[in-house]
C-alpha cells in the first residue's frame, strides 16, 4: 500500500467486533469517538491496545480510529488490539512476523458455552435433594 494510506482490519473477540482503521499521525487512539483512555478506563487495557504497536517499535507513528460493538470492555479491547494488529499487516505485509511472533495474529476464539435444556446454565444440573 501507499505511504500515507488509511488501512483497515477487523478484530473480534468474544462477543466485541471492532472495525480499525488506522493512518499515520501522532499516535492518538480513539474508539468510539472517545480517546481510548478515557474508553477502556483500566491502564491494563490501554496497554493491550497499544502492546501490537509496542511490539513493533513503531509506537506514536499510527492513528486509529476505533467502532467497537458487543460484549464487554476487556472483550473490546482484545479486538481493538486484533484490528489494529490486521490493519498494520493491510498496510504492509512485511510486519506480520514479528505480530505472528507476539501472538497478535490470533483471534481468540473463547466465546460463552451456550445453555443447554435440562441443566441450569450450560453444564450446571439442577440442585439434586435427597429429603
Amino acid at each position: 500500500m501507499a505511504k500515507g494510506a488509511i488501512s483497515y482490519g477487523t478484530g473480534r473477540r468474544k462477543c466485541a467486533i471492532a472495525r480499525v482503521w488506522i493512518k499515520p499521525g501522532e499516535g492518538n487512539i480513539t474508539i468510539n469517538d472517545r480517546d481510548f483512555k478515557e474508553y477502556l478506563c483500566r491502564p491494563v487495557l490501554e496497554i493491550l491496545v497499544k502492546s501490537p504497536f509496542e511490539q513493533l517499535g513503531i509506537d506514536g507513528r499510527y492513528d486509529v480510529v476505533a467502532r467497537v460493538k458487543g460484549g464487554g470492555t476487556t472483550g473490546q479491547a482484545g479486538a481493538v488490539r486484533l484490528g489494529i494488529s490486521r490493519a498494520l499487516v493491510n498496510l504492509d505485509e512485511s510486519l506480520r512476523s514479528g505480530l505472528r511472533a507476539g501472538g497478535f495474529m490470533t483471534r481468540d476464539a473463547r466465546v460463552k458455552e451456550r445453555k443447554k435444556y435440562g441443566r441450569k446454565k450450560a453444564r450446571r444440573g439442577f440442585q439434586f435433594v435427597k429429603r
